[in-house]
């Protein structure tokens, strides 16, 4: 008898905010396997504008109708380490330019070398999120008018935070 396996995926990032090119890549990832992790990755050296809480917090809010996705957090490991210890076989990752290709290229023969079970799904996003970015989204924030455009770039619970952050500032 054959041993069905279950086609387990993590999707990391540091979802600061998250944007609607990520949730192109969610929607995608959550036909394609039989579960989805989105993974918070935790970096010290990256100065984020939003905590871990309220990443965790949009995320959850904008993945809320999908039945085969968790969201969770993780820090101080290498994302293939971490594919690992949650019994995930697929790595999902985003190419929108050459630099990301070239990156990602890398990383997958980098992850391959420490885990060659784990397979790097690559997916190229259509062109309407080809270039939305975090920290693109970010630096539209500010000048008059903002809010419209950035409407069409955010999910609209990141598009709230973002309008109350700038409340704030």
């Amino acid at each position: 008898m054959r041993k069905i396996t279950l086609k387990r995926a993590v999707y990391a990032g540091s979802f600061d905010p998250v944007t609607n090119g990520h949730l192109w890549m969610i929607r995608e990832a959550v036909e394609l396997f039989d579960e989805l992790t989105v993974a918070i990755g935790v970096n010290p050296d990256k100065r984020c504008t939003f905590s871990v809480d309220e990443r965790l917090e949009m995320l959850r809010a904008v993945t809320r109708g999908f039945s085969k996705l968790k969201v969770e957090v993780f820090e101080n490991q290498f994302l293939v380490n971490y594919a690992r210890s949650i019994g995930a076989n697929y790595i999902v990752r985003g190419i929108r330019t050459a630099s990301d290709y070239e990156y990602e290229r890398t990383m997958r023969y980098i992850n391959s070398d420490l885990h060659a079970d784990i397979t790097t799904v690559f997916l190229l996003p259509p062109r309407e999120y080809a270039e939305v970015s975090s920290t693109m989204v970010k630096g539209l924030v500010g000048p008059a008018g903002w809010e419209g455009v950035i409407r069409h770039y955010v999910p609209e619970p990141v598009y709230r935070k973002l309008v109350a952050l700038d409340k704030t500032s």
